[in-house]
């Protein structure tokens, strides 16, 4: 039972020795300790403000990069949109273009048509008038007193003439 119960003189140096060790450790380690637990805390503390200060600046630069994003699209949209302009602008003149180069053709093969159907109406008249001189001629060679004769040969005549 002695080792369970200590003795007044282990008593009395384990508390002088606590003293002095107490004493020791507030002189010589308690401001070195304090000291680095401070230097940690305002560490850990500038850690997480410069953390926050980060996570801040990403926010803000998330944001800037949907509303470069934002904006590019709609620069995509206006130059799409400014081409398809474009394209139906070109397509419209091509059109017009194409319609005034028809309407000039067709009016240039009205206009040849229109003089080749004059030069075949003067040459179908000149025609006409050569055969009237001739049958004239060949009726003003011939007199005839008898009417029913100068009828058989006007048929006769025209029988002879061949028209082309």
């Amino acid at each position: 039972m002695s080792l369970l119960t200590p003795h007044l003189g282990f008593f009395v140096w384990t508390l002088i020795s606590f003293i002095v060790l107490f004493f020791l450790l507030k002189k010589f380690a308690w401001k070195p300790i304090l000291k680095s637990l401070k230097e940690r805390e305002t560490g850990i503390a500038e850690s997480l403000a410069s953390a926050e200060k980060v996570k801040a600046e990403m926010a803000q630069l998330k944001n800037e990069n949907e509303a470069l994003l934002a904006k590019a699209r709609e620069e995509r949209a206006q130059l799409l949109k400014e081409a398809r302009d474009t394209k139906d602008k070109i397509i419209n003149e091509a059109k017009e273009q194409a319609k005034v180069e028809a309407n000039k053709i067709i009016a240039e093969a009205q206009a040849a048509i229109q003089n080749q159907k004059m030069a075949a109406i003067t040459e179908v008249k000149n025609q006409v008038g050569a055969l009237v001189i001739e049958v004239a001629e060949k009726v003003l060679r011939r007199e005839l007193t008898n009417k029913g004769e100068q009828e058989g040969f006007i048929k006769q005549l025209t029988n002879e003439v061949k028209l082309n």
